[in-house]
Formats: structure tokens, C-alpha cells, sequence
């Protein structure tokens, strides 16, 4: 049987009494949506952590937050992101989240969106699944990142792909898969208002 690479080592944990920066809570809103869009938690719980988390002073008072989710470091993190729309819709981005290899979104009732504009990642390809259902899926991507789009089946909403092909060394490529179904698939560079959202809040995490 052929050895497994040991788990990297776990970063220390802050001390709980530390204070919390914009950045502390910023990534447990992240990992609560994460936990929200796996069906860990319900909206309205959903709601009430992120209230409590934007209100957090200490670690001590995040790390309540997500006593019961999965660490992000664990194996259950390095699952397939899984974006439902249901019927309020759902989105991931534009602030920076860890980018899985493998994203899959369903628009279902309310659409979905994904924008992987703020990121940084470093894997080579990330495979995107989309399937447009009844309110469609949006994908968005910073300029120089590129798409292959030639496993998608439009279905009956359409795939449109506004991208560029040229890709900048060094970005991953979107692998795009799935299906349009009713509401199509888009995937786009940013739009004129979301470019200027970019350059008035160039650090916005």
C-alpha cells in the first residue's frame, strides 16, 4: 500500500482573549456561509452568527461561531464548494474565500453567483459545475483568468460566455461544466459597475 503524505501541520490557535481584526471576522463570515450553503445551518441561523460574528471583539467570541462546523483545515473543508440557489438564491464572492478545486452551483429558484474576482489561488484548473435550473447561474472572473467552456451544455436557457482567451501565466483555468436548463449560465469578466466597486475598494476582503 503505498504511504499517504502526512497532513500538514495545524497553525496555532490565537489566544481566545486576543481581539479580533476585520480580517478574524471576515473569514468566519465566510466559513458560516460555507457551512450554510453545505446545509449545516439553516438561514435563520445563518443570519444570527453573521450578526454575532460582525459584532465579535475577541477570538474567544468567533471560535463559539464555529464550534460545531468543521475546521476549515480539515478534510471535510477540501469538499466540493456546493452553492444552491433555493428559492432566496446564493452567492459566494466578491470578498476572498479559499477556492476549492471543485465548485458546483445550482440556480434552483433564486440563481446563483459566483465571483471569484477578490481571490487568490494557485491551483492550476478549478472544475466549475453549473447547472441554470430556473434562475440561471452567474460566473464571474478576474481579468486574464480564462475558460473552457466546451463540456457545457447549453440546455434550453443558453450558455453565454463573454470571456476573453487570453490567460494570464500563473491563473488557473475555469473548466466549465453542467447544464443551462431553464435560466442559462453566464460567465463573464467584470461589468462596468463592478470594475468601479474593484478600483473605489481595491483592498476590500
Amino acid at each position: 500500500m503505498t504511504a499517504q503524505p502526512p497532513e500538514p501541520s495545524p497553525r496555532p490557535a490565537p489566544s481566545p482573549e486576543l481581539r479580533a481584526s476585520h480580517d478574524d471576522r471576515e473569514a468566519v463570515v465566510e466559513q458560516l456561509r460555507d457551512a450554510a450553503a453545505e446545509g449545516r445551518i439553516d438561514l435563520d441561523e445563518l443570519d444570527s452568527r453573521l450578526e454575532q460574528a460582525l459584532k465579535s471583539k475577541t477570538h474567544a467570541e468567533l471560535a463559539d461561531l464555529t464550534a460545531d462546523l468543521p475546521k476549515p483545515n480539515s478534510s471535510a473543508s477540501r469538499l466540493p464548494l456546493v452553492l444552491k440557489g433555493g428559492m432566496y438564491g446564493a452567492s459566494r464572492g466578491p470578498g476572498r474565500w479559499e477556492v476549492p478545486g471543485h465548485v458546483i452551483a445550482h440556480g434552483g429558484l433564486g440563481g446563483v453567483k459566483v465571483d471569484f474576482t477578490r481571490v487568490e489561488c494557485r491551483l492550476t484548473e478549478i472544475a466549475v459545475e453549473a447547472y441554470g435550473e430556473t434562475s440561471g447561474v452567474t460566473i464571474v472572473l478576474p481579468d486574464g483568468w480564462a475558460a473552457d467552456t466546451s463540456g457545457m451544455d447549453p440546455g434550453v436557457g443558453g450558455l453565454t460566455d463573454e470571456t476573453t482567451p487570453d490567460r494570464l501565466p500563473g491563473t488557473p483555468l475555469i473548466r466549465l461544466t453542467g447544464s443551462g436548463g431553464m435560466g442559462g449560465v453566464v460567465i463573464r469578466h467584470p461589468n462596468r459597475r463592478e470594475r468601479r466597486k474593484l478600483h473605489s475598494n481595491p483592498t476590500q476582503g
